[in-house]
Parts: structure tokens; sequence; C-alpha cells
């Protein structure tokens, strides 16, 4: 049987205009700012006004570590919140936005696929509402206005060998990770080291998604450490004055977007910081409007739960006053198959022993989960070479754990394929079991909440990290920083540091080789073993492929 690629269904799509889909959720078309006939931005004044309402039910989906087999977790998103939908529950899905590295890199695009989809899917994996440029401009204001500083005289009196702020670009460029810059003569300015990061890792991204409102949006902008002076002391944005004009770049993306599913339901998409380098979700203001508008919330977490997931619940959550009802753990046959070491030319055929074996990589993440006191449903995303006796080695393990799995064909049937999932899913939130909480306090220093993490979450024996970063985290303590959360920034492909390092390791380390503090966003970023903050591009990009065909459509998205 052949099947439409991702594309092809969505062109085919039965979309409603933006102001339908508003009022689903009691949102006033004056209160949609649209961008076209079928996204359209949620004004503050709206969000505003739905602060007394009390909150719906918060399902989180995150998935085991992500293999080149494909688990789908925004497939599992949008399946299930059409399921929930689809069997009476009034429901809203919150993703993040796509950055455009990956689309032309080598994920490719964050809008779903098959029958599970959020559309327009074209717009999502491109420019969309132009949120992730005007986050770039705001970056790169502050940059400019650093260097801009220093060349009229510097009154602040900055280090230029501690200016910490570098700039940023929605691109995958190995060649700008480490630059130097202002040369060409004394009208340039005065040389010095730098580089670029991509969008997704910037503090701006992360501050807008942590954001309550506009004005919080701007305390958190001026909060930002930009560098230091000789004597260690810190330089702000807002002493640089440059809070004021980021947060006017910033104004039109702080309000959340307003799409659709193929089956025309809500989905808010709104931010993107990536989970292995940022802390991985879609903004806190899109997702606390959702659950004043809508009974369940479907949101997601980027890559496995060792990450997305671990930073969801011990930042977002403690930094928004969020409780997650449930949590959606995403398998599939296929990923199980390669951790238990089958090569991905052999995945089409049955091997019930290798599934077996690549289960122990989802038993980690399912006990993991369970430290945070939230119940966990195992969602098998299915495949259509999933043999039953593979399906059912998956469900015996997850039995075995105490936890439940259950089959989904979103991807081939829509919410007519997820409704068992969905039903068991609003079971569990209905049933008010869950006794969330973080897994380390507000007041454990610093490192030792690196190692909590390290330990509990990643089953590392120990952190090693030199004396300069001890001192330096001692410092921040000093500072007033000592009651942040931790930002891990760590290969999504393994629970060590190790990308290779497949199933679930133990009896290993996990060096740390860099801190940076976002005082904006309000956590530490620990950088681990060879994670880069800017990636670069395979050596055949997925943007060989992409192109405008005859009919003036976009070909080679997906």
């Amino acid at each position: 049987m052949a099947y439409k690629t991702d594309i092809e269904i969505a062109r085919e799509a039965n979309k409603k205009p933006i102001q339908e889909i508003g009022a689903m959720l009691g949102i006033p078309s004056e209160h949609l700012l649209p961008f076209g006939h079928d996204k359209a931005k949620v004004t503050a004044e709206f969000i505003k006004q739905q602060q007394s309402k009390t909150n719906g039910k918060l399902v989180l989906v995150t998935a085991i570590n992500p293999t080149p087999a494909g688990e789908g977790k925004t497939t599992t998103t949008v399946g299930l919140g059409d399921g929930l939908n689809a069997i009476g529950k009034k429901t809203a899905i919150c993703i993040r936005e796509a950055s455009l590295g990956p689309c032309f890199g080598m994920k490719g695009g964050a809008a779903g696929g098959g029958q599970a989809q959020v559309i327009p899917m074209e717009d999502m994996n491109l420019h969309f509402t132009g949120d992730f440029h005007a986050i770039t401009s705001a970056h790169n204001l502050l940059s400019a206005m650093i260097d801009n500083h220093i060349y009229w005289g510097n009154k602040l009196e900055i280090d230029q060998r501690r200016v910490t702020w570098r700039r940023v670009m929605d691109m995958n460029d190995r060649a700008l990770r480490d630059i130097v810059t202002s040369l060409g003569g004394v009208t340039n300015g005065a040389p010095r080291q730098t580089g670029f990061d991509i969008t997704v890792a910037s503090e701006v991204m992360a501050i807008l998604c942590l954001s309550n409102d506009l004005a919080d949006l701007e305390k958190r902008l001026g909060d930002i450490i930009v560098a230091y002076r000789r004597d260690k002391s810190p330089i702000y944005a807002r002493d640089i004055k440059a809070d004021g004009a980021m947060t006017v770049l910033l104004q039109q993306a702080m309000q959340p977007n307003l799409v659709q599913t193929l089956e025309n339901n809500p989905a808010f998409v709104h931010g993107g910081p990536f989970a292995n380098i940022a802390h991985g979700c879609n903004s806190v203001v899109a997702t606390t409007t959702a659950l004043k508008l809508a009974d369940y919330v479907v949101t997601e977490a980027g890559f496995g739960a060792d990450l997305g997931a671990e930073k969801f619940l011990n930042i977002k959550c403690r930094k928004a006053g969020l409780a997650p009802s449930a949590v959606v753990l995403v398998a599939t046959v296929r990923a199980m198959k390669m951790n238990g070491g089958m090569a991905k030319s052999e995945l089409g055929s049955e091997n019930v022993k290798a599934v077996q074996d690549g289960c122990l990589n989802l038993g980690r993440h399912i006990e993991n989960l369970k430290l945070f006191g939230v119940p966990v449903v195992v969602a098998i995303n299915h495949f259509v070479t999933d043999t039953d006796a593979e399906v059912d080695a998956i469900k015996e393990f997850v039995a075995a754990q105490g936890s439940e799995a259950i089959v989904s064909r979103h991807w081939e049937f829509g919410s007519q394929g997820s409704k068992e999932l969905a039903t068991r899913v609003a079971e569990i939130a209905d049933a008010g079991i869950a006794n969330f909480a973080p897994i380390y306090p507000d007041d454990m220093p610093l490192f030792e909440k690196i190692e909590t993490i390290a330990k509990q979450i990643y089953r590392a024996d120990e952190v090693l990290a030199d004396k300069k970063i001890h001192n330096q985290l001692k410092q921040w303590e000093q500072q007033g920083y000592g009651h942040l959360p931790i930002c891990m920034a760590k290969t999504q492909y393994s629970f060590t540091s190790d990308p290779s390092r497949r199933g679930a390791p133990d009896n290993h380390s996990l060096p740390v080789r860099e801190v940076r503090l976002a005082a904006g966003a309000g956590f530490v970023i620990a950088i681990c073993g060879e994670i880069m903050t800017m990636p670069g591009l395979p050596s055949v990009p997925s943007a060989e492929a992409i192109h405008i065909n005859d009919a003036g459509q976009i070909d080679g998205l997906f």
C-alpha cells in the first residue's frame, strides 16, 4: 500500500478559517491577529482577561531517547489531542515552533506526520509568523549595542575579554561557532573573539518562553548578564539600556500563535527552545492560556524524557506553577529494535529479542518519570511494519514496570486510531492521582543540583568538573543565584554524554566542561561533553532536496 507524504496530506486538508478555530475556545475574532486565513496571534488583552478562570488538566507527552528509526513525539501529541476531542473532551494542543536549522539540516519539520499533523505545515516549518526572526533581531540588537557602547568610550568599563553575550542566527553554521569581530581598523572597533549560537539556544528565546507578560519579559531581558568588569562585577542588559528596545521587537512575538490540526482542533504553536541545549518547552503564556480555555491541554517537551521532560518538570513547571496530571511516554517497536542492537536497514524484519533488549531504555525513562510523582502511560506509536509479537513484548515489559502500554494508530487513522489512548489518558487525568514535585529543592547548592540530575536521571556515578567550574558556581551562589534550577546541555541520543551509548547505561561519568548563567531566563546551564550550541549541517543537508515545483508548491520539506 502506497502512503501519501506528510506534505501531500497537509495540502489536501480541509482547513477552517482561523476565526472558527478561535471560536471553539471562546476567543472572539477581535482578539485574533490574523496572519492570512489559517493562523493568528491571540492578543495580550484577551489573555489577561482569562486569568481568573480555573485551569484544565495538563498532559505532558515525552519520549524515549531519539533514534534514526523515529519516535513521533509531536505526531503523538497531535494524535492524542485529536483523540481527546473525538471522545468529547474539549482539548487544545501546545507545541513549539520549528527552527529553520533542523528543517534545512537533517531532522526535518516539527508539525507532526501522517493523519496527525498541525497545519499549515509549510508555514510552520518556515517563517511562520516571524517569531524566530524577532528573537534573532532582539538578541543581535543587544550584541550590537554592547559593541557600540565599548566603541564610544566604554563608560561602564566593560572588560572586553569578559563579554559573554554572543550573536545568534536561525541556521546551522559551524563556521560561525568561533569568530573574531571588528577586524579592519579603528573605525570598526576593537577586535575580540566571540561566536554565534543557533537562535533556539538564545537566552532571549528562553526568556520569551518563560515570561508571563510583556512587563515580565522586559524585566527578564534587563536581567541578562552580558559582560563583566575587570573586578568581575556583572554588566546587565539594562545597563546597556537595550531592554526597552528589545521588548518592542518582541511585543508581537510574545503573543501565542493559534493554528489547527488536520481535524480542525485548536493548537497553540509558540516558542522553540531546543531541549538538548535549552529547556525544550513551548511558551508558558501559550500553555497557561490554553489551560484557561480548554478542559485538557496536551503539550510536549523536546527529545527524550531525560532532557525535555526533566526540564519541563524541574524548570517550566517550577517557574509557572504548573502540575501535570499525566505523562505519555512515546516509544516505537522500531526504536526498541535499534536500542536492542539492530541496524536501521534491518528494522523491517521481526525480531522480538531485539525489542526486549531495547526496552531497557524505555524502562529507565518510566522509572525516572515516576520520581516526579506523575502517572505514566506508554504510547506505542504504531508503524505498519510492527508485528503483534513485537508489540506484545513492549506491553509485557511495561506491565512489569507497573505501567501500561497502549498502541496508538494516529499516524494512519488520526483520532480514530488514538481513541483508546485518549480514553485512558483522560481517565488517569480525571482520577487526580498525580502528586507532582520537582526532584530537587530551590535551596540545594548548584553543583548538587547538577549531581542530582546526573545521578537520578542519567544514572551517572559522578560528575566531572574542574575547580574553575566549582568556583564559578559558588560565586553565582554568593551573588544570589543559588536558587536557580539547572538546564543541562547534553546529547539527546544517550543518557550519557556519549551519543553512541544507547540503551540504559550506568556506571559512567558525566563531564561538565562549562557552566553559563542565564540570569534573565532564570536557570544555570551546564554544558556536558561535546554538545554544541551552534549545530553544523550534515554531509547531505535536507536543503538540497527542498525546492518550488512547477505548480508553485514547496517540495522536499517532507
